[in-house]
């Protein structure tokens, strides 16, 4: 399907009509619950490898799970990463670049949610939707509503009492499963609003006062790139941007580096709190054996790595970021399985389609990881297309590149003159080498701007009309 046909298709309703596949009956789709964190860096979690961080319920879901080691988004931003999670498009074909712009009612009908809804589901959402402002979030598009604009509150008041408010973005999923019918499967999406920093807030990281005291005799180690100084290496405008100025208010001294750490750990701490919870409740109903939970992060997050703070830039720390899915009905033989793939956030929507019997609509742009879910061998994607392109003056340069199993290139737009990164993943995995300007990688500096152009061709192609298809 190209984008004029898609548009029209949305525009007269017949995406819904896609529907579920022959014979599925409504008792058979399983539950199906989204898990989503903001800013959470990849290794942050106990199942990953994190001996330091207490995540005890999401460790366990991983052990009953399927992890998926090598999970990166297509662009490191919020409201971009959402859109491209609910509509499985990339950046440069739905075209939501700022914190304002909602989307289209084309859009909108496109989205898993929507699709959900249409075949049967009763649709809620939790916590921070991310896509335009408060009065054009789709409320009424879902059976039960409790999404927040921006950020929202940190300390908000939830049944009489202030509380952080990932108390009660948890406390609103189990509402959710106290009113979701017994008679047709559920959708819930909680999107959680930290480890993100509360912005503005001169404490930036305000975990609650229950994991006080938590981590404080702990000591983490500095990152390796920012003993380096790989930072120094960067163009001015990187030197110059708002991750830098980040870096200096939460990184920048041992004293706030240790605070920081301690207090961003303790948020994701919280979130496995309400993760274990929810899963209580879920056993108490019943509901336990066919609900589908899946966990990631909106991207990754720096934690002073190359000297700098945030994300939108196209390291590793910043594209990458953890991946659970748990489906009971897998055989045991799945349990605790990795998955060495490399996933994308674009690949949600297909997949929870896929999950609920349907088939995504032509133009989808992810893949669908069921058959990666079930330990099934298939063909599967060597690369992708990152790009960055916030409209903010060079407040945060733009990025774009291509990121291969082994390889990244990126380019920083803003830059005068432009600015070109070449990275060994596989022999330089924390890109503390720039390998650009290097006489012996030429060629495959060559192969890599080529790459990249055939990107941007195929999606200009399919904004102009033309049907998708990545680059061969």
């Amino acid at each position: 399907m190209n984008r004029r046909s898609f548009l029209h298709s949305a525009a007269t309703g017949s995406l819904g009509l896609l529907g579920a596949r022959p014979g599925l009956s409504q008792s058979s789709r399983p539950n199906i619950i989204f898990l989503l964190t903001d800013d959470h860096k990849l290794d942050a979690l106990g199942c990953m490898g994190n001996r330091i961080i207490r995540t005890p319920h999401l460790d366990r879901l991983s052990r009953e799970g399927v992890t998926f080691d090598q999970h990166c988004v297509t662009t490191a931003i919020c409201m971009t990463s959402r859109a491209s999670i609910f509509t499985g498009l990339y950046a440069r074909a739905h075209g939501i670049w700022d914190f304002q712009k909602p989307f289209t009612a084309a859009q909108l009908a496109r989205s898993y949610p929507e699709l959900l809804r249409a075949s049967g589901y009763h649709t809620g959402f939790v916590g921070k939707y991310g896509v335009g402002a408060g009065p054009t979030m789709p409320a009424n598009r879902f059976d039960f509503w409790r999404g927040v604009p921006g950020q929202g509150p940190r300390f908000p008041i939830y049944q009489g009492r202030q509380v952080q408010v990932t108390e009660m973005f948890g406390g609103q999923a189990r509402e959710f499963l106290d009113e979701a019918p017994n008679d047709k499967p559920f959708y819930l999406s909680v999107s959680f609003n930290v480890p993100h920093v509360d912005d503005g807030s001169p404490e930036q990281f305000r975990p609650s006062k229950a994991t006080g005291g938590m981590y404080d005799q702990v000591t983490f180690p500095d990152p390796k790139t920012a003993v380096l100084r790989t930072i120094e290496r960067m163009p001015i405008e990187v030197q110059r941007s708002e991750g830098r100025r980040r870096w200096a208010v939460r990184f920048s001294t041992p004293e706030l580096f240790q605070t920081s750490m301690r207090k961003y750990y303790r948020l994701i701490t919280e979130v496995d709190t309400q993760v274990g919870l929810l899963r209580e409740k879920l056993r108490e109903q019943g509901r336990d054996g066919n609900t589908v939970i899946v966990f990631t992060g909106d991207h990754g997050f720096y934690l002073g790595e190359h000297g700098l703070a945030g994300k939108w830039l196209m390291h590793e720390e910043s594209i990458r970021t953890p991946l659970i899915v748990h489906d009971p009905r897998l055989p045991a033989r799945r349990r605790g399985a990795r998955v060495k793939e490399t996933t994308l956030n674009i690949d949600f929507h297909p997949t929870i389609l896929s999950l609920a019997g349907l088939r995504a609509p032509e133009g989808t742009m992810g893949r669908d990881l069921t058959p990666l879910l079930r330990g099934q061998r298939v063909a599967w994607r060597n690369e992708f297309y990152y790009e960055h392109n916030f409209p903010n003056n060079g407040w945060i340069p733009s990025t774009e590149g291509v990121r291969t199993n082994e390889w990244k290139y990126t380019l920083y737009t803003d830059c005068q003159p432009s600015f070109e990164e070449l990275f060994d993943l596989k022999n330089d995995p924390i890109e503390a080498r720039n390998l650009a300007r290097d006489e012996e990688q030429a060629a495959r500096m060559a192969a890599m701007r080529a790459r990249y152009r055939e990107w941007q061709t195929a999606l200009d192609n399919w904004r102009e009309g033309a049907p998708w298809s990545e680059p061969s």
